[in-house]
């Protein structure tokens, strides 16, 4: 679940892009969940046009994904297609990570693919033709540009800082007969697939592996064959795409083009492996942080997907082998580099013929998240509270007032108004009919309540 914080977040970015129309879309997806085209109408109370036009800027920049669903009909009508809409949270919470993208890819490929890549994230999609077009009329070079624009072209596919666009429209199948006996056996049952719909629909909507990082030979036909359907690129302008409408839902009208934009998953997997190795630097050592850098770049090669639990295991060889190509891992050994993986958290192999090592990197990522959420309570709060905070994630348990007040040498009565001021502001988590404080998940949110500050006496 979204929290109401990361919703408020979420609309204030689409409406600082796309407006307040779009943002009234995209609240209402955010909120309510996965629509179909009449039910956004009806709880926006927008006109059918405007939603139109909002969900096909909002699925053009990857915010919103469509899917098609089969219903059963009214009386005496059969079966019926509906397109349903969801809104892709992550998505939109990634346009504060451009300017972190744009550095990643300037810094690794360039000034040139730099130019190419701040195309896709301006216009959300774009074809080869348009890429091209695009990149001419900025560097103003003619033909020979068109050469340039390819390489740059192929050298962010080749990085996977570029992929193929999901589908528009997927289809998903209805249950089966298995499915839906499951289904009728209880409510877990129908949690379980309740929660798995939009997953369907993002899986069904993926192009295959072996298609995502593809480049077709079809630069000529790009180049030198327009679509006189779509409204030529130009830098600064904003894409519009008025034949991807149909009579009844969104969807592109041109199957066979070819649609690319921004692969975000990339991006995060090098943010989060390089936030990992700077942990374990300054937490662990300079050692530790060299073999974690060298697994996880084995491991970049091999992921189809992004990983937040523990990473590919590698073999020890392949680690050495790797660690001494990194600086500082020249004059490291294997005796030294099976300790660092000890300091990581692997456990030896029980047999030295099959000596693979796997990091658990959501206990590193875990960690991270506590050390600067203690440093933002010691920020806003004071040392008292950071002392309690800290106490809280080092127990990671329900803790008695009096045992924190006792521990942490603060007087009761100040306690309880920083434990209370803690929890109203979502750092904490109480139990009253235990009198206890937890430390609250930097995932989840607790419910917001309307008491008001006499509700401090309940942690006594």
């Amino acid at each position: 679940m979204v929290s109401p914080h990361g919703i408020k977040l979420a609309v204030y970015l689409i409406s600082s892009y796309f407006g307040d129309l779009n943002a009234k879309v995209c609240d209402c997806l955010l909120r309510r969940g996965t629509l179909s085209l009449a039910q956004v109408v009806s709880f926006t109370e927008l006109s059918r046009e405007n939603v139109r036009n909002c969900l096909l800027v909002l699925i053009h920049h990857s915010c919103v994904q469509a899917f098609a669903v089969q219903q059963q009909g009214g009386f005496g009508e059969g079966p019926k297609v509906i397109t349903q809409y969801m809104a892709l949270f992550d998505n939109i919470i990634h346009k504060l990570r451009f300017p972190k993208f744009i550095e990643i890819v300037s810094e690794e490929l360039g000034k040139e693919c730099e130019e190419i890549f701040e195309g896709l994230l301006q216009h959300g999609r774009l074809s080869l033709s348009q890429i091209i077009d695009r990149y001419k009329q900025a560097s103003k070079q003619g033909d020979s540009s068109a050469d340039s624009a390819r390489d740059s072209f192929n050298s962010l596919v080749n990085a996977r800082f570029v992929e193929r666009c999901p589908a528009p429209e997927p289809f998903l199948e209805p249950p089966s007969a298995e499915e839906t006996t499951a289904k009728k056996r209880g409510a877990k049952s129908t949690k379980i697939q309740a929660q798995t719909m939009e997953q369907r629909a993002l899986a069904a909507a993926a192009p295959m592996e072996s298609l995502r990082f593809l480049v077709e030979d079809i630069w000529n036909d790009s180049v030198e064959k327009t679509d006189k359907k779509t409204t030529d690129v130009t830098c600064g302008m904003k894409r519009k795409q008025d034949n991807l409408e149909s009579n009844t839902e969104l969807q592109d009208t041109d199957e066979n083009k070819v649609l690319w934009r921004a692969n975000f998953e990339e991006f995060i997997r090098r943010l989060r492996h390089k936030a990992c190795v700077a942990n374990v630097k300054v937490r662990v050592n300079n050692d530790a942080a060299i073999v974690l850098a060298a697994i996880l770049e084995l491991s970049r090669h091999s992921e189809t997907k992004l990983r937040i639990d523990n990473s590919v295991p590698q073999s020890i060889n392949a680690i050495y082998d790797e660690v001494i190509k990194r600086e500082g891992g020249l004059g490291m050994d294997l005796e030294r580099i099976r300790a660092s993986l000890v300091e990581l958290g692997c456990e030896a192999p029980l047999m030295e013929i099959d000596e693979t090592y796997s990091v658990d990197l959501k206990n590193i990522i875990e960690q991270a998240r506590i050390e600067e959420m203690e440093s933002i309570v010691l920020k806003r709060y004071g040392r008292e509270a950071y002392r309690m905070f800290r106490l809280l994630s080092k127990a990671d348990r329900l803790v008695e007032t009096d045992k924190i007040s006792d521990t942490t040498f603060v007087e009761k009565k100040d306690a309880v108004k920083i434990l209370f001021k803690l929890w109203k502001d979502d750092y904490l988590e109480m139990k009253q009919q235990f009198s206890h404080c937890l430390l609250n998940s930097p995932s989840t949110m607790k419910q917001k309540s309307n008491a008001d500050n006499n509700e401090a006496s309940e942690f006594r």
